[in-house]
C-alpha cells in the first residue's frame, strides 16, 4: 500500500490510505522549495508540447437546472454559507444541481493580468453571495476544454470563472497569477462581484493549470479550498501550503504520471493540512477534459466542505472513499482539521 502522510500528533485526526494496487511512491526529501525558474523547464516543456493538442475556443451552452433550490435548514443558521438543499450521493453525482445557470462572458480586452474568460453563476439572488472559484486550462488548451465544470459547479451555488490564459504555452507559475487575478477582477470589477463573497474563494486548474492552482495557492494562503487535476510542475515539494488541497490524479496518466506529479505534490504539503488525494481509476491526463462524475462529486465536495465550510459534505470525504472501479486510490485527513 502506497502509505499515507504522517499523522498529525496532538490532534484528533490521520492521514490514511486506501487503494487498490500499486507500490510505495517514493517521497521526496525535505528541501526548501526552489524558486519558480528551473533548469530543464525548456525540454520538459518542449516534450509536454508534442503530447497535448491544443483546445477549442468558446464555451458550451448552460441549460436549465432541473429544479429550484429547498429552503433552508434549521443547520444554515448556524453556518450562514450553506447554500442549497441537503446534499444525497444522486445529488452530487447529478449533471445539474438545484441552482438555474445564466453565464457572461469576459473579454480579454477589458481585464489584465490574464486572458478572459466565461463567468457562470446561479441566477437566484434570495440566497445571499456565493463562494467563487477561478479554474485554469492546460498547457497549449483554451478554457473550452474546462466549461463543463462551470455549470455543474454553479449549480451547486459557486460563481465560476472558466479563463483562458495569457498565451497557450504559459507555465505554472504564470498560470497561478493569472488565476489570481482572475479571482481579483471577479471580486473587484467583474459584473457579478455583488454576487460574491470575497472570503471565500478557491482555484482550479488542469494539468499545467493544476500546477498553476498549487503556485496559486502558494501565493494566496487566505485561499479557500485548491483542487488541481492531473497536475503538471516542475515543483515536487509544497510543503509552505496553508490552503485546504485536494490532488486529483490519474491511473493511466503518461503526461504528468501520478509518480512523478500528483502523489509527491501530495506527499510534500504539510500533515497538519486538510489534504487528500485521489486517483482515478481507467483515467488519463485528459480525462479531466470531459465530464467526469467522479472527479466533479469529490471536487464538489472539497469546495463545499472548505470554501462554504458546510460540514453536511463531510459524510462523502469521511470516512475516506474505498477503491473501485472508479477510484483507483484515495488517502486523506480524516476527519478535518477545520
Amino acid at each position: 500500500m502506497s502509505p499515507g502522510g504522517p499523522a498529525t500528533t496532538g490532534r484528533m485526526c490521520s492521514d490514511v490510505s486506501q487503494h487498490t494496487t500499486g507500490s510505495s511512491p517514493t517521497v521526496p526529501g525535505g528541501r526548501r522549495r526552489a524558486g519558480r525558474g528551473r533548469a530543464g523547464l525548456r525540454a520538459a516543456t518542449a516534450a509536454l508540447a508534442g503530447l497535448l493538442a491544443a483546445g477549442g475556443l468558446g464555451t458550451a451552452a448552460v441549460p436549465a437546472a432541473h429544479a429550484a433550490p429547498a429552503p433552508a435548514t434549521a443547520a444554515a443558521a448556524d453556518n450562514p454559507y450553506e447554500r442549497g438543499p441537503d446534499p444525497t450521493e444522486d445529488s452530487i453525482e447529478a449533471a445539474r444541481g438545484p441552482y438555474d445557470v445564466a453565464e457572461t462572458s469576459v473579454s480579454s480586452w477589458v481585464v489584465s493580468g490574464f486572458g478572459g474568460g466565461t463567468v457562470y453563476y446561479p441566477r437566484e439572488t434570495d440566497d445571499g453571495t456565493f463562494g467563487a472559484v477561478a479554474v485554469a486550462p492546460g498547457y497549449t488548451a483554451s478554457q473550452s476544454s474546462m466549461a463543463w465544470l462551470g455549470p455543474r459547479l454553479a449549480s451547486q451555488g459557486f460563481v465560476v470563472f472558466t479563463i483562458d490564459t495569457l498565451t497557450r504555452l504559459d507555465q505554472p507559475a504564470s498560470r497561478g497569477r493569472q488565476l489570481l487575478a482572475a479571482l481579483d477582477y471577479l471580486t473587484e470589477r467583474s459584473a457579478v462581484r455583488n454576487r460574491i463573497d470575497a472570503s471565500r474563494l478557491g482555484v482550479m486548474g488542469h494539468s499545467m493549470g493544476g500546477g498553476g492552482t498549487l503556485e496559486a495557492a502558494a501565493d494566496r494562503p487566505s485561499l479557500q479550498a485548491a483542487v488541481p487535476l492531473a497536475p503538471w510542475n516542475l515543483d515536487k515539494t509544497w510543503g509552505e501550503l496553508r490552503v485546504p488541497t485536494m490532488i486529483i490524479g490519474a491511473d493511466g496518466d503518461s503526461i504528468a504520471p501520478v509518480s512523478s506529479h500528483s502523489e509527491p505534490f501530495y506527499e510534500s504539503l504539510p500533515g497538519g493540512l486538510d489534504r487528500a488525494y485521489l486517483e482515478l481509476n481507467n483515467a488519463d491526463h485528459f480525462t479531466p477534459n470531459l465530464p467526469d462524475t467522479t472527479l466533479a462529486k469529490y471536487s464538489l465536495s472539497w469546495l463545499k466542505r472548505f470554501i462554504d465550510n458546510d460540514t453536511r459534505y463531510e459524510q462523502f470525504l469521511c470516512p475516506l472513499p474505498r477503491p473501485g472501479w472508479y477510484i483507483e486510490e484515495y488517502r486523506g485527513t480524516c476527519p478535518h482539521l477545520s
